[in-house]
C-alpha cells in the first residue's frame, strides 16, 4: 500500500537509483559466465611458445664451458649486472626468435645450490644417444647412466650431469631434430590436477601420458606443439607421492604472450595463482606476469613484443 501512495515521478527516480547496483544471481551467473568463456578464448587465440628455463648454477664459465663442449649448445648471449651482483648466460641450440633456451644465473659469491626433489631433469633429443655420451665423456663430462633402453620401452636414454649437478636425459629421435631442448620434467604431486593446471589456465595442449604400473610412475607430456617440434612438459607422477621439496636451484619457464593483461584476467578467471600482476620490470620495461601451478612451481608471461625488443636491443 505505500507503494502507492509514491508519484509516478519518485518511482522512475527510484528505479534510476537502485537500478545500477541490481543484478539478480542469474545475470550475475550468466556475466560471470560470458567474462570466463571470453577469457579462455583468449588462451586458445593467443600465440604462446616456451622461452627458456632460468635456473641457477655455480660456476657460470664452467657451465657454459660444459653446454658448448658436451652438450653441443651455443652461447647466444651474455649479461653481468655487477649493480645486482649476478650474471646470466643463454645458451641454446638455435636462436632465441625460434628456439627454446636455457638462461643460467650466477649470483656474485654463492658456488652451489640445493636442487631439491621437484625438479627432474632437462631433455636434449639426439639422433645417436650412444655417441653423444662417448663424446661427453671424452670431454670429461659426467655421465650418470650409461645409453640403453629406458625401463619398460624402447627408446634409448641415457644422463648427463653438469657441473652443478642439473641433469640431462639424453633421448634418441630419429629424422630431423628442430628443437633439441625437448623437455623440463617437474615431479607433481597429483597428475590429474596439474592436466587441468596446464590444459585449462595454461592454454597448452595433452600432448600424451604414459603409465608405468611396474616402477610406479604416470608421465604426462604438455606443450603448445608437437613434442617432436617443440620444448614441452613432461610432469611425472610416483604413485603415492603428493609433495616434493624445491630446493633453490631451479627457478621458473619463461613463455611468451602477445598481451600479459588479458593473460593475467585469463589466469585469474580459470582460478590460476598470480604471483605477480601484469606489468613492466623496473629498469628494463619488460611486461610480464607471474604465477605458479598447483605444486608450486614459478611460471612468467612475457610479453612477446617487449622480449623481441629485447634481443634487438643486444646485437
Amino acid at each position: 500500500m505505500q507503494a502507492r501512495s509514491i508519484s509516478h515521478t519518485a518511482r522512475l527516480a527510484s528505479c534510476a537509483r537502485v537500478r545500477p547496483s541490481f543484478s539478480s544471481p542469474r545475470s550475475a551467473r550468466s556475466a560471470s559466465r560470458m567474462a570466463a568463456a571470453a577469457t579462455s578464448d583468449w588462451a586458445k587465440q593467443d600465440e604462446r611458445r616456451m622461452l627458456h628455463a632460468v635456473y641457477r648454477v655455480g660456476d657460470m664459465d664452467a657451465s657454459i664451458k660444459f653446454y658448448k663442449d658436451c652438450l653441443g649448445m651455443k652461447l647466444l648471449r651474455f649479461r653481468d649486472i655487477p649493480d645486482e651482483k649476478y650474471s646470466n648466460a643463454f645458451v641454446g641450440y638455435g636462436p632465441e626468435t625460434t628456439n627454446f633456451a636455457m638462461e643460467l644465473t650466477y649470483n656474485y659469491g654463492k658456488d652451489s645450490y640445493d636442487i631439491g626433489e621437484g625438479f627432474g631433469h632437462f631433455g636434449i633429443a639426439a639422433p645417436d644417444v650412444a655417441k653423444l655420451v662417448e663424446s661427453v665423456k671424452a670431454k670429461g663430462g659426467k655421465v650418470s647412466r650409461e645409453a640403453g633402453p629406458v625401463k619398460g620401452g624402447k627408446t634409448v636414454i641415457a644422463f648427463v650431469d653438469d657441473p652443478t649437478g642439473y641433469k640431462f636425459e639424453l633421448i634418441q629421435r630419429e629424422g630431423e631434430i628442430t628443437e633439441p631442448l625437448a623437455q623440463v620434467m617437474l615431479r607433481v604431486g597429483d597428475l590429474d590436477r596439474s592436466i587441468k593446471f596446464y590444459t585449462e589456465v595454461m592454454g597448452m595442449q595433452l600432448i600424451r601420458t604414459r603409465d608405468n604400473p611396474e616402477n610406479k610412475y604416470t608421465l604426462a607430456f604438455l606443450g603448445y606443439g608437437p613434442e617432436e617440434s617443440n620444448t614441452v612438459f613432461e610432469l611425472t607422477y610416483n604413485y603415492g607421492k603428493d609433495s616434493y621439496s624445491k630446493g633453490d636451484a631451479y627457478a621458473q619457464v619463461a613463455i611468451s604472450t602477445n598481451d600479459v593483461y588479458k593473460t593475467g584476467d585469463q589466469v585469474k578467471a580459470a582460478g590460476g595463482n598470480v604471483l605477480r600482476d601484469p606489468g613492466p620490470v623496473p629498469g628494463i620495461g619488460t611486461k610480464i606476469l607471474a604465477i605458479t601451478d598447483p605444486d608450486g612451481y614459478k611460471i612468467v608471461f612475457v610479453d612477446n613484443e617487449d622480449f623481441l625488443k629485447e634481443l634487438e636491443e643486444k646485437e
